[in-house]
């Protein structure tokens, strides 16, 4: 790209101008209209889901390309969609952006989420743009499930496992590094490198649905409860045991931590990372002890079960190696949205 090109303004163009450009991005059969229209199959429901992200609070150029950035937005937006049992159809595009933000900049957001949407057969189907003093982003994403294969937050009961996939604390690590680089002395390149990927380039975890239905057959047979880990691990088994009127423990043996925090982290900071740094975007599932066992086994080292639910409403983290205390998970600890935290 040469320098005239990648110097260009938005405000050279006007908004028609980065429209044109913005287009090629979205499915010329599907755009062009005042409203995109969405086939879904017979007998399924729509599953609607928004997000907001903001310059400096939810992306910056210290920690993210403009395509990682992109990529991140519409990863969050599918991870939703995995975590009410959807699978996607398209996302809207909500684009605050000043004046002075290059074309080139923009078009390299909307790369990074094309990259992240095709990955799962997804599409750009629409959108706004508007003047804005800093760039927000708002994405729409529809997805439709069958009624019987919904997963809510409400529907966890006692005796049910508590299956986690992935690992968790890598996404909040990354980002640590990101921030201080001199805080990965420790580390090498390669150790390094997945830790930040797993902040910049999150993996929605809608390959587990698959296999999930499979397990229990379809239609569904019995209600699964669950929601996904952007806002840490800790936070999802709280919501999920609030919403259902249960109680849980947490059992620290079962839970695996990045191996990198083996010689980085102190066992306290890897655990409070762990529970609470958020932005992994895993699934948190509870379901009967049966199927969780086999969905383990079918994901391998992509899942495992950290707990179970019980009665009552406390959420307890147990470690019966004594090496922690027992404590009462809070949702104090997590991502508060009006807290100071600079990116």
């Amino acid at each position: 790209m040469n320098s005239e090109l990648s110097s260009l303004q938005v405000q050279d163009i006007g908004e028609q101008g980065l429209l044109e450009r913005l287009q090629r991005f979205c499915p010329p059969e599907i755009i062009g209209d005042d409203a995109a229209v969405l086939v879904t199959a017979p007998e399924h429901s729509l599953v609607v889901t928004t997000d907001v992200l903001v310059d400096g609070v939810h992306f910056s150029n210290v920690t993210t390309s403009p395509e990682d950035a992109g990529w991140r937005a519409a990863a969050a937006n599918l991870s939703d969609l995995a975590a009410m049992g959807a699978s996607p159809l398209g996302i809207t595009v909500g684009l605050g952006l000043p004046g002075e933000v290059r074309v080139s900049w923009v078009e390299q957001l909307y790369q990074g989420m094309t990259e992240c949407l095709q990955k799962y057969n997804t599409s750009i189907v629409g959108g706004d743009i508007v003047r804005s003093p800093v760039i927000t982003l708002a994405i729409t994403a529809f997805g439709q499930v069958n009624p019987s294969q919904i997963i809510r937050r409400c529907a966890a009961v006692v005796g049910d496992a508590i299956v986690v996939t992935g690992v968790h604390g890598a996404s909040h690590a990354g980002l640590e590094l990101l921030l201080h680089p001199e805080l990965g002395q420790n580390l090498n390149n390669e150790e390094k490198t997945a830790l930040i990927r797993a902040h910049q380039r999150p993996q929605p975890r809608l390959d587990v649905l698959p296999i999930l239905w499979k397990i229990l057959a379809s239609p569904c047979p019995m209600p699964i409860a669950g929601m996904d880990s952007s806002d840490g691990l800790a936070d999802a088994i709280i919501q999920i045991c609030r919403a259902s009127g249960v109680g849980a423990v947490l059992e620290r043996r079962q839970i695996s931590f990045p191996a990198a925090f083996d010689h980085w982290l102190t066992p306290e900071q890897a655990l409070k990372y762990t529970l609470y740094g958020g932005e992994d975007f895993e699934l948190v599932l509870c379901l009967p002890q049966e199927p969780a066992l086999a969905l383990v086994q079918h994901l391998g080292k992509r899942a495992a079960i950290v707990g179970k639910i019980t009665p009552g409403s406390i959420v307890l983290f147990h470690d019966e190696q004594k090496k922690f205390p027992d404590q009462v998970l809070n949702l104090s600890q997590g991502f508060q949205h009006f807290k100071s935290y600079e990116l």
